[in-house]
């Protein structure tokens, strides 16, 4: 079980690091003052959240979160693919923080009623603060969704470029059968699933639509569990590490 549990947490503690750091580059650079605050308020969220899953690996065995947020190359890395594309224009990353986080509250929705007490204690706690996270995200797709009609196509688009990235969210990794098998979460489809349904209900209140997978819309962009990633992630963490590979021993 423990193989499995670690494979979970670190899935965990890479998505929200590396989806903190590209939200935080918003900082200084939102469309209004408000928007600055908020993305920036919600990266710090999410890098909070990834150092107690770090520090939940630690305690199982696993090196200090500063190692392991800090010295691995990309391949090692277990994030899905959707965290580590660039901020793009705002609807992009809009869409993307709407689609991640809706897929957040429903895999610790699942967490907090696991038999992994240290990790269902955690996410009853993330989620209150979750909250405010999915409050933004979907006042801001509802509003920009009902707005004009160019809001509306670049909200689609996004929508369009997005949820294929997202399916990678419940990538099925060798893990997913012992996790089940143990009570810690449900399969990865059905966190799907329950996902899908979310969002929906509240895509519905929009002129947008969801690609459908029956129709062949849907490639999910998969491998990232497996420690694939497209060329954006590397230049990432060369970039976030960069200070931390000047003296790692250093005390601050």
């Amino acid at each position: 079980m423990q193989e499995a549990l670690k494979s979970l947490l670190l899935s965990l503690a890479d998505d929200l690091l590396v989806i903190g750091h590209r939200n935080s580059e918003w900082t200084g650079m939102g469309p209004v003052l408000e928007e600055d605050i908020a993305f920036a308020s919600m990266a710090q969220d999410k890098i909070g959240h990834a150092l107690a899953f770090y520090e939940l690996l630690h305690s199982l065995g696993e090196p200090e979160p500063d190692i392991l947020a800090f010295t691995r190359q990309a391949a090692d890395f277990r994030s899905c693919q959707l965290v580590e594309y660039p901020i793009g224009e705002y609807d992009f990353s809009l869409v993307r923080h709407f689609l991640f986080d809706y897929a957040y509250t429903t895999r610790l929705e699942a967490l907090k009623s696991g038999s992994y007490a240290p990790l269902a204690a955690l996410s009853e706690r993330f989620l209150r603060e979750l909250k405010y996270h999915t409050l933004h995200a979907r006042t801001w797709v509802a509003q920009l969704g009902n707005a004009t009609e160019e809001a509306r196509l670049r909200m689609q688009s996004a929508l369009n470029e997005a949820l294929p990235m997202a399916y990678g969210i419940f990538e099925e990794t060798p893990h997913t059968a012992g996790l089940v098998a143990e009570g810690i979460q449900p399969h990865e489809q059905e966190l799907r699933d329950r996902w899908l349904a979310g969002i929906s209900a509240l895509i519905a209140g929009t002129p947008l639509k969801l690609p459908q997978p029956t129709a062949g819309d849907i490639r999910p962009y998969l491998g990232g569990r497996q420690g694939r990633h497209s060329e954006h992630l590397q230049p990432l963490l060369t970039e976030m590490t960069e200070v931390f590979a000047i003296d790692p021993a250093a005390a601050w």
